[in-house]
């Protein structure tokens, strides 16, 4: 898909014709919604997700034996009773 030159349209349309500028966006091009002449957004592609790689992390952090052992008096009071 290559991009194309925005396509201008006002509010009103942009609201009836919804379905259809998304299609177009689909299609490569860029929308422009105008109010008074001005441009006040713009409809394009979104970006692809990037898939997740799962497990490269690993060895980067280990849970210490001591994980869930009681804290100690000194640590428990700083939260309070």
């Amino acid at each position: 898909m290559t991009k194309s030159v925005a396509r201008r349209v006002g509010v009103h349309e942009a609201k009836t014709k919804l379905s259809e500028l998304l299609r177009a966006v689909d299609g490569g091009q860029e929308v422009e919604i105008m109010r008074n002449g001005r441009p006040i957004a713009r409809l394009v592609a979104a970006a692809p997700r990037r898939r997740r790689a799962f497990g490269t992390d690993v060895g980067v952090f280990a849970v210490p034996e001591d994980f869930d052992a009681p804290l100690p008096d000194s640590e428990l009071s700083a939260f309070g009773s």
